[in-house]
């Protein structure tokens, strides 16, 4: 979506309709014969399959097989990285298929292409042509074509949160956690009683219903989101009432856009980051990561460490050894995609802790750092072949703070402005 703003790409939807039927079946395959189409004797006769049908394990494969059988010879390749992406290039012209189950998103810079590329799959399944992207997924596209400015909103999804779970006439609230709040396993229930109550409150599908909201276009909520989950098996009233404090946020930023726009400098930059043992459970880290392009957001995590970290550095070291590892996958992704210029300079990384940068971008080891496995040391050998570079930021300008951390209110909006989520009102 970064890459359709930049370059004003037109931007289409289209669907397959009944897209599993379409797959071809590699085994012999028997069924029961259907309810109320019985020939014979339904004991002893079954029907053998031709094609696939819905309900099979193995039919979402085979739809994937079949079009990507048919969508090679029409002359596009497929994406290395991503499988589910493919491009097509004819001299200047170009265009990019993006498939979702049965959901196609064309992006291209020239219509006859796109016409050409409508006509051919209409040929081949049976489609239905959406025209323009507006609503993909539970979200929706907002364009101003004038400035180059395109929005991601799930400004319909979050409505349906609230009503779902009584929250569509809660108080809004200014952020999704506070500053110091900290959650435990002490704060889940321990009788019985206590146990049963909290069983009839559906804490695990509010958190599932957050974290789609926060995949797909609301890195602001995706620290706490992270932490709430690691109490699914057993939540406390606590935790129900953290959960409920980021509806109230919600609430107040349903109108929220994560926007792309036209840039004078298109150039992929991550930020890491992370807290030292802020898990009071295990006492182990957290670490968040953010890559913007074309001014926000495309990708981000926030995550709690695989070990225990013995010191601040050591956790940041962590923290960009994870933000590195997807560093060069985007590197690579965008390298595919063969429109993005001078993608063969080293990845920008941003981090905020002087002696992490220093010790990523230095050879020498020292008795403090001796204790890093060894695995971590990776992230050396990426800077020294190029791949990225590792620099330092003040934490005033770290915008992937709030992935590990509650922070005060003026410092969470900064930092959420600063990814590229505005209210629709301030475009």
């Amino acid at each position: 979506m970064a890459l359709v703003a930049h370059f004003d790409m037109e931007l289409h939807q289209m669907d397959v309709k009944t897209a599993f039927l379409n797959g071809d079946i590699d085994e012999i395959i028997y069924m029961v014969q259907p309810e109320n189409f019985i020939l014979g004797d339904p004991k002893n006769m079954v029907c053998k399959l031709k094609k696939s049908i819905y309900g099979l394990k193995q039919a979402s494969r085979q739809w994937y097989h079949k079009f990507h059988e048919i969508i090679l010879s029409f002359g596009f390749e497929e994406n290395l990285i991503d499988n589910c992406v493919y491009h097509k290039f004819s001299g200047s012209k170009h265009i990019f298929l993006v498939l979702y189950v049965d959901d196609i998103l064309l992006a291209t810079n020239d219509i006859g292409l796109l016409h050409q590329t409508k006509n051919f799959l209409s040929r081949n399944f049976e489609m239905k042509d959406l025209g323009e992207a507006s609503f993909v997924l539970g979200i929706q596209i907002h364009r101003d074509r004038s400035r180059c400015i395109l929005g991601l909103s799930q400004m319909s999804y979050i409505d349906k949160i609230l009503k779902r779970y009584g929250m569509q006439d809660c108080k809004p609230g200014n952020t999704p956690v506070a500053k110091g709040d900290k959650f435990n396993l002490k704060k889940c229930p321990k009788g019985s009683l206590e146990i049963q109550e909290m069983q009839k409150i559906p804490y695990a599908s509010a958190i599932g219903s957050l974290m789609y909201a926060q995949v797909c276009t609301r890195p602001d909520i995706a620290y706490i989101v992270g932490v709430l989950d690691r109490y699914l098996s057993n939540p406390g009233m606590d935790h129900w009432k953290a959960a409920k404090r980021v509806m109230r946020y919600l609430k107040r930023t349903r109108n929220y856009m994560l926007t792309y726009r036209k840039s004078d400098s298109l150039e992929i930059i991550g930020y890491s980051d992370s807290d030292f043992a802020g898990c009071q459970d295990s006492l182990r880290s957290t670490s968040g990561y953010i890559f913007l392009l074309a001014g926000g957001a495309i990708s981000w995590r926030s995550s709690k460490q695989g070990l225990t970290a013995s010191s601040t550095m050591a956790a940041e070291f962590v923290a960009c050894y994870e933000a590195s590892n997807h560093a060069i996958w985007l590197k690579n992704f965008v390298t595919g995609l063969r429109i993005l210029e001078g993608i063969e300079r080293p990845l920008k990384l941003f981090c905020d802790n002087r002696s992490a940068v220093l010790y990523s971008n230095n050879n020498r080891s020292s008795t403090k750092s001796k204790h890093i496995d060894i695995k971590f040391l990776v992230v050396k050998e990426r800077i020294q072949s190029g791949h990225i570079s590792i620099e330092h930021l003040g934490t005033n300008s770290m915008v992937a703070d709030p992935l590990t951390k509650g922070l005060p209110p003026n410092v969470f909006h900064e930092h959420t402005a600063r990814i590229g989520l505005v209210e629709m009102d301030d475009l």
